[in-house]
Parts: structure tokens; sequence; C-alpha cells
């Protein structure tokens, strides 16, 4: 396997990868929480979603001077969620202002009944470059269970047939958990049959609704980021992962076994997949982002957070600029330098590459800049 981009942070020197971002200085992508409210009722949900529309949502005005900041950061990639973004009434509007100004920009809505044909093709129309479902199980019992609505499963299909039809590029959003990490190979036959461009596997974080109990153990963590890295091999779907940075040592790991890279040498190129520098305009990022690392969330009150799933706000876009928040805050400063870590993260060898989830370390300990609670990984200075 070949790798893309190289990529490497040691101390405070940051070595640019080939897209030329400093995430000291630009995200290298911002999701944008356009509303709370959504009809669904998920275990996990991080938003802790509402029926009804926050009164004080980011109204149009300041939704599109909030997208003309987020385009002088060096225009990063930019996604639509919620709750169920399509409650947001202006959401194409803003859409297709995003796109005119030439921002590749997706979306994340709950399949429901709001997810129209009128929609599906306004979302073609506009020119999104990519649209994402979550589909948490093979079965409806398992989906319709984790999504806490009875039929979810087989309108969810449903809709992803529609957007077939329509050539919307595509991808499938799961939260891999005690409750389904026994299905992953069902699961995997499913979203191969479902012809997608990418899975994105999301790991538990015990945040909002999500319950530390319902939260993998490290050596499963494991188990899962090994079977992830011999699938990529084989499945016609790139694969990415979030809430789980220790997957990127483990791809290097493997790959340092099978001697198809230097282990002396640890690099992000290393630890994405063969395809996935590009896939439908959308990048992926050439090196280790984490929460606040080239990761930024703004919440639908306009609260800037380092992901949606570490809930510390360090500002809001109504009261100061996205540009100054995201370069001054002390708390994602810290966060951007991964000596600043406690525990092993702090001193191992991946940490630059990895580093630990932040939003799981912070949901599990309370210390954003402690250690990743689930891995099982002993690092060489513990070792000698």
């Amino acid at each position: 396997m070949h790798t893309h981009a190289s990529s490497q942070q040691t101390g405070t020197e940051t070595k640019l990868g080939p897209m030329g971002i400093d995430y000291n200085q630009d995200p290298f992508i911002v999701i944008w929480e356009v509303t709370r409210a959504c009809e669904l009722r998920c275990l996990h949900c991080r938003a802790d979603a509402q029926v009804e529309p926050h009164p004080e949502e980011l109204t149009p005005a300041e939704g599109i001077e909030l997208i003309d900041q987020i385009y002088a950061m060096n225009n990063p990639m930019l996604v639509f969620t919620g709750g169920d973004c399509m409650m947001r009434k202006d959401l194409f509007e803003l859409a297709d202002y995003a796109v005119k100004k030439g921002m590749r920009v997706s979306m994340t809505p709950s399949a429901t009944d709001n997810v129209t044909q009128e929609k599906m093709e306004k979302a073609k129309e506009v020119g999104l470059s990519r649209w994402a479902f979550s589909l948490d199980g093979p079965t409806p019992e398992t989906h319709d269970h984790f999504r806490g609505t009875s039929g979810s499963f087989d309108l969810t299909l449903e809709k992803i047939k529609a957007l077939k039809e329509l050539d919307m590029p595509l991808q499938i959003n799961t939260v891999i958990s005690k409750y389904n990490v026994d299905q992953l190979e069902q699961m995997a036959e499913l979203v191969e049959e479902l012809d997608v461009i990418m899975w994105y596997i999301f790991m538990l974080v015990p945040t909002g609704r999500g319950q530390q109990e319902h939260c993998l153990s490290a050596a499963e963590h494991e188990k899962v980021f090994r079977w992830l890295y011999e699938l990529n091999k084989t499945s016609n779907f790139d694969i990415k992962t979030t809430a789980a940075q220790h997957h990127r040592r483990v791809v290097i790991q493997q790959k340092a076994k099978e001697q198809l890279i230097d282990k002396e040498h640890i690099r992000y190129a290393d630890a994405i997949s063969d395809t996935a520098s590009e896939i439908d305009g959308l990048k992926r990022a050439p090196k280790g982002v984490n929460d606040g690392n080239g990761f930024i969330f703004i919440d639908h009150k306009g609260n800037v957070m380092p992901s949606g799933l570490l809930p510390i706000e360090v500002g809001n876009v109504k009261e100061s600029s996205l540009k100054e928040i995201y370069r001054e805050s002390p708390v994602l400063k810290a966060i951007r330098n991964p000596d600043n870590y406690k525990g092993k993260c702090g001193v191992c060898e991946y940490r630059y590459v990895c580093g630990g989830s932040r939003s799981r370390t912070y949901a599990v300990t309370g210390d954003y800049l402690g250690s990743e609670p689930y891995c099982v990984y002993i690092p060489a200075a513990y070792r000698d």
C-alpha cells in the first residue's frame, strides 16, 4: 500500500502536509450544528436533541456571517449537522451560499420523513459534496433500538436508495458500542451492498445520552481496529474513524509488521488508506486531526467547542470571530500540543499522529489533557 500525505509534528514545530494547513491557525474541518431540533430519540445522542428549534439558534443572517468567517480560515470542509439539519428552514439557502463561495459542503440529516424527494433533489442541485446517513446495525432490531424509533432502519434504506438514484455521493455513519460490536461483519456486508463511498466509524464517547457502560473495552477497541485494517484491504468503500485516534497507531503497527513502512519514522500518511487522499472532492486530513486540532464545532447558539463530543465552550461567534477563538483559546492551544498530555499519552511515541481521543478522555476522566482510557498500548517510554 502506498500513501498520499507526509506530515508530522514534533514538539511545537509543525511540518505542514501537502495541503499546507497549520492546525494552529486554521481547522481542516468545521462542523456546524445548524439546529438542535430532531424527531428521533437516539440512545447515544450527543446533542440530547429536542423536538422544536431553540429560540436562540443563529439567525439566517448570522449563519451567512458564520459561513464567511469559516471560508476566511483557508476554506475548510464544512459539515451541516444537528439535531436534524433538515429541520432548519434556511438549510439549502445556507448550503447554496457556501457552495457558491467555493466551499466543500456536506450534511448529516436524520433519516426521517423530512428527507423528501424534493429536498434530495435540491441538495443535488445546490451541489452538496456528500450526504451522510446513520446506520447503526444490519437489522431493524439493532438500528431501530439504537435510534429509539421504530421503522428507522427501513426508512434509512429507502432514502439511501433514492439518493443513489440521484447519483449523490453517500457515506454511512455507524456508532460502535456494546450494542452492535458483535454484528460488524454483517454490517460491513450491508455497507458493501449499499455501494457507498465511505463508511464512517464513530467509537462511542460517553457524552450526551451516551453511557460509559456501553463503550467498548480497551481490548475490544484494539480488536475492532485490527479488523478494520484488514477490511480496508478488500472493501469497495473507504473507511474513516472518529473518536478512534488510536486506530492510526494500529494501522501504522500493522503496516510495519507487513514491512510496508519504516516504523522508525511514524507519519500520519502511513495511517490513512490508499484511496483516502481525495474522495468526491472531499480531501482527507494530511495529519493527525483531533478535537480542537484541525477540527472545530459550532453549536446551534454559536458556542464554539473543540468538538461536539468535547462540550467545553471556548467562545461564541456572536461575540468573537471564529478565527480569533480558534487561534487564541487557551484550551485549544493546550490541546494542540500533544506534549501537554498527561500519563502515557504524553510520552507515547505515537502522540503526534494519535494523541488519544480528547473527547473520550474528558468524558471519562474529566481532564481533556488526560490519557485515553480505552487504549491497550504501553508506550516505549513506559517499557524502558
